[in-house]
This record gives C-alpha cells, sequence and structure tokens, in this order.
C-alpha cells in the first residue's frame, strides 16, 4: 500500500489563492480581537503556511492588516458603485440591499475594516480614512451626476458633511445589526435609505 494512501492530498495555491486565504484569516482575527492581540504566528497557523512565507507576503504586521482593510474597502467600492444615467432614488434601495448583502457575507471583513481606525498604528489608521475618503467621493460624485440633486451638489460643503455623517451613521447601523440581527435586511436598508435621503434633501 503506498506511503500516502488515507493522507489528505493538498492542492498547491497559486500566489492569488494563498493571499487570499492569509486575509480571509487576517479578516476573522482582526474583527474579533483589537490589533495589538493578533500576533502573526496566529495566522501562521491557522492557515497552516510557516511564519516565514506569510512574511513573504506580508512584510510586517502593518502590511498585513493593512491589505485586509484595503481589501475590504476594495469590496465596498465596488458594491456601491453607482450605476450611470439611472437616478439616485432608483438606485438607493437596490444598491443598498447589495451593500447588506455583502455586510452579512463578509460579516468578519466588515468588522475588521471598521477596527482599523481603533487601531495604534497611524500608517493603519490612513489606510482606513482614505478608505473612507473613497467611498465619500463616490456617493457624492453619484448625487452631483443626478438630476434631482446635482443642484443641492453645489453646495458641497453642506453635502459633503452630510454624506460624511451618513456613512457613520450606516456603519453604526451595521455593526449594531451584525451583533443582535433582531431587524431584518429590509428594516435596515429602509432605514439608511431614509436617513439618506434626510439628510441631503
Amino acid at each position: 500500500m503506498p506511503a500516502n494512501q488515507g493522507e489528505r492530498t493538498r492542492r498547491r495555491l497559486s500566489t492569488a489563492e494563498r493571499r487570499e486565504q492569509l486575509l480571509s484569516v487576517g479578516a476573522k482575527l482582526f474583527s474579533e480581537s483589537p490589533y495589538d492581540d493578533v500576533w502573526i504566528e496566529q495566522v501562521a497557523e491557522i492557515a497552516g503556511v510557516s511564519r516565514g512565507l506569510l512574511y513573504h507576503y506580508f512584510p510586517t504586521k502593518r502590511d498585513f492588516f493593512a491589505a485586509v482593510v484595503e481589501r475590504e474597502s476594495e469590496r465596498m467600492l465596488r458594491m456601491t458603485a453607482a450605476v450611470p444615467g439611472v437616478p439616485v432614488r432608483e438606485q438607493l434601495t437596490a444598491g443598498l440591499d447589495t451593500y447588506l448583502a455583502y455586510v452579512q457575507a463578509h460579516a468578519h471583513g466588515f468588522r475588521a475594516f471598521h477596527r482599523a481606525d481603533a487601531a495604534g498604528d497611524q500608517a493603519v489608521r490612513r489606510v482606513y480614512r482614505r478608505a473612507l475618503a473613497a467611498q465619500e467621493r463616490q456617493i457624492l460624485a453619484a448625487l452631483a451626476a443626478d438630476p434631482e440633486f446635482g443642484p443641492l451638489a453645489e453646495h458641497s460643503s453642506h453635502v459633503r458633511l452630510a454624506v460624511r455623517g451618513w456613512l457613520a451613521f450606516t456603519t453604526a447601523v451595521c455593526l449594531e445589526w451584525l451583533r443582535d440581527g433582531e431587524q431584518t435586511r429590509e428594516q435596515v436598508r429602509d432605514l439608511c435609505a431614509r436617513a439618506l435621503l434626510g439628510v441631503i434633501e
């Protein structure tokens, strides 16, 4: 009988697949514990790789956490991308539905992303704030291109402040929703939609 019979055959992961695996493990750990309480050794052990291999992909813990934050930011930006030519009111419900489905499906990554601002590392906090700024610009661009809300966007400082506040509100609502799960997705969606229209009308 071959010596390796009965052993699990492991498929060799590509560079991209291995990186994604490590980031998924990191998202889970960072979502459950503060930045300072997560150790690189934990990530390597859970992923079944050597610490040296992990450092090959991410030279420092800062680099690793920043990559987790950037990965979630890119996902959120794709999920909330505006559809050119479609009025904001028509997009809002569908866009929030898609976003909330993402929040549920990637709860660890969502929590990890929003833990970044509390990290003591200033470089990581800058990555997080750049990501929020990108979300803000995306929403402002959609409003500016909309026939109904475009004129309001001329008062950019007012609208920018409103959108920034709405992002903070939506984040808080989603984190609480993940904690208690008492509201349905539809209820959370309608609450967030009313909040945005309320602050910009």
